[in-house]
């Protein structure tokens, strides 16, 4: 059975692409489940530049199909920030909790019209026969507070106008399904089915 290397020690990003490559006949692993240590610098300047960075450096230390992403969230009044610098907006070490917060405040008095904002999600395949980014994209618009509880990030601030709902408070069947790393890595899946059958 081929091994596949989640490039990320992101637990909500590792339970999330474990659930979508259900079902594919390989072995799906997180960098620490098959002791990969340290960290990979992200310093390109797009998303599908960061997720080739990452699924590379893992490729060239073990050799086996890696898949990685990044992702980012782009809000239209901020002039698509924070984009490929999510992970770090606001301060380096600060937890979501207090980056939602901090945009929230940034957002403040800011009518509906102007809150339109996106996930997007780049998620690069490498495995030694050529590499692949495919892209996903869930439109919504940033909530005026936070609410919910499943979900990690930006979600309890990411209002999806269709349910009517923040990402963070819909079920994790319907996150997966509209979800801009769910549109990315079912393409992604399907061709790691390809590989491994």
């Amino acid at each position: 059975m081929k091994r596949v290397i989640i490039a990320t020690r992101n637990t909500g990003k590792i339970q999330e692409i474990k659930k979508l490559l259900e079902g594919a006949d390989c072995e799906v692993l997180s960098m620490d489940e098959a002791g990969i240590h340290g960290s990979i610098d992200e310093d390109g300047a797009t998303f599908d530049e960061n997720a080739l960075i990452k699924a590379k450096a893992i490729r060239r230390v073990t050799g086996d199909i890696v898949i990685a992403d990044d992702s980012g969230l782009e809000v239209d009044f901020l002039n698509h920030a924070p984009g490929v610098y999510t992970a770090r907006f606001l301060q380096d070490k600060a937890r979501y909790t207090d980056r939602c917060r901090g945009l929230l405040k940034l957002m403040e008095g800011v009518p509906d019209e102007y809150r339109g904002a996106r996930f997007v999600c780049s998620a690069a395949l490498v495995t030694g026969d050529g590499d692949i980014t495919v892209r996903g994209v869930l439109e919504g618009r940033i909530a005026l507070q936070a609410a919910g509880s499943n979900g990690f990030g930006y979600d309890p601030i990411f209002w999806v106008p269709q349910y009517g709902k923040t990402l963070a408070q819909l079920d994790s069947d319907v996150k997966n399904r509209i979800s801009h790393r769910g549109k990315a890595f079912r393409a992604v899946a399907e061709r790691i089915r390809e590989l491994t059958r």
